[in-house]
Formats: structure tokens, sequence, C-alpha cells
């Protein structure tokens, strides 16, 4: 039955998008690191990850770490703004807040808020908001972390999150049925397109999306319904990045960085 089902899944993809060129990615630098989970570099070249638990920003001789074992797991980080760094940790329903040289500025609590929370989404919005999904109420909103208030914006989803990525002005997801939507600080939501079976994904913006399948990786421009094949050496992969042309490939090994020239 799964040798079906994907068979399917691919005959699908092939239909939707029969005219998948490749494009070449160019090598710019390589680095070893033994860690758990790549979470990126910022404008200023630190890179940030994950071991056991631990949260590690570096630099060549500059490095931090925050720790909190009570919380547990990491689920995801947020590192849009240096200067406020947003940690979830979803077992416990909390968001820790970091500054620059990684203290506590806020350590947030949903669970102990007056509102029925639960949240399963969490990104950095504008104006001291998160963006936080309640998968209680099915519902998206923004959590004002120095008033604590917390206002609903849109209607309920219709399905779960499957994946999803957000910047200070927009949230984005991708549900069950695999189809990507945004929506802004005021609540208008938007289609932008279905997305092919993946089976890990990275969603740069509303028009570029990068995801894996088979072990293959793709990358696809939504406004023009293309989709390239990105011919990179690595075969197997834990994660990846990518902004303005320019691929992290995450492996056991370390990380590649590579430069994409899209036609």
């Amino acid at each position: 039955m799964k040798k079906i089902i994907l068979f399917l899944s691919l005959i699908h993809f092939c239909v939707s998008y029969c005219q998948i060129s490749k494009i070449n990615a160019s090598v710019v630098k390589v680095k070893f690191v033994e860690v758990d989970d790549f979470i990126g570099e910022d404008a200023l070249g630190f890179s940030y990850y994950i071991k056991d638990s631990n949260f590690i920003k570096l630099k060549n001789s500059e490095n931090w770490q925050y720790t909190n074992i009570a919380l547990g797991k990491i689920k995801r980080v947020d590192i849009q703004n240096p200067l406020k760094i947003v940690i979830f940790y979803e077992n416990f329903n909390c968001v820790v807040i970091l500054d620059n040289q990684l203290n506590e500025i806020k350590n947030i609590n949903f669970s102990l808020e007056n509102q029925e929370i639960s949240a399963s989404a969490i990104g950095i919005s504008s104006q001291g908001n998160l963006w936080v999904f309640n998968s209680i109420t099915m519902q998206l909103g923004l959590y004002n972390y120095e008033s604590e208030v917390y206002k609903k914006i849109g209607l309920p989803f219709d399905k779960k999150i499957k994946s999803y990525s957000s910047n200070f002005n927009t949230f984005y997801w991708i549900d069950e049925n695999n189809n990507f939507y945004s929506c802004d600080i005021f609540g208008k939501v938007n289609l932008l397109a279905q997305i092919p079976t993946y089976d890990s994904i990275y969603i740069a913006d509303e028009n570029t999306i990068v995801f894996g399948n088979q072990n293959v990786l793709y990358l696809m421009e939504v406004s023009k319904n293309k989709i390239y094949e990105i011919e990179i050496s690595e075969k197997t992969f834990k994660n990846f990045q990518y902004k303005d042309q320019n691929l992290s490939i995450f492996t056991p090994k370390g990380i590649t960085n590579y430069k994409i020239n899209i036609p």
C-alpha cells in the first residue's frame, strides 16, 4: 500500500511539474561542526546551533550558550531579530526571549496565562508581538510579550499546520493537504499555491520554497509555478536553509554553503 501511495504521489508530482529544470549549486564554504541541529546565520555572521539541549551562538572566538534543562527539548528557534531571539519549548507550552548575549529578556508560560493557549507554532512579529498558533481553537493570533495580551486574528483554520514559517509581518503555513497560505498581521489570508509531496521543507518567503523529496532537493518559484532540481553532492541531509540564492546544507559532518544561480 505504501508503495502504491508513493507511486501515485510521484505521478501527481511529475504531471503537475513535468518541466523540471536542473540548476547548479556552487560550493562557497564548508564548515565542520558536531552539533544536533543547525539553526542558521544572522547578518553579522554569527552561527546558531543546538547541541544536547544547549542553544549556542558562535563566531570565531565569540561563544555564548543558553541552557534551560527544566523546559526540555527545544522545538524551534527564531533568529530573525538577533537582539530578541525566540526559543519555543512546545512540550512545556513555553517561549523564552533572549538578548544578543543569550540573557533572558522574557520567559512566557502560556499555561499560566489567563487565556487558554496551547501553542503549536511560534514566530517573532513586529511591535513587541509573537505569532502564536493556538491548537485548542485552531486559530492564529498575536501575543504582545510586553503587555501580555493575546489577540486572535483571522478565522480558525480548517486543517492542521504541517509546516510553517514567518517574518515580522506575515505568517506562512502549509496545511495537511499541502496548500500553501499566508496571513498578514491584519488577518488577511491568501492561498498561494499547492505544494508537491515533500519530506522536508524550508519556506523562505511567499515566492520561494526549498523542499526535499526522496533525497533530492528542489527549489520552487511560487509566482511562476516553476520547480528546479538543485544539483548538490549531499545525498542525505538533516536540514537546510535558503536566503538570497544562498543555500546551507546541514549533515552529520557539518555545513556546506552553496551559491545558486536561478535562470
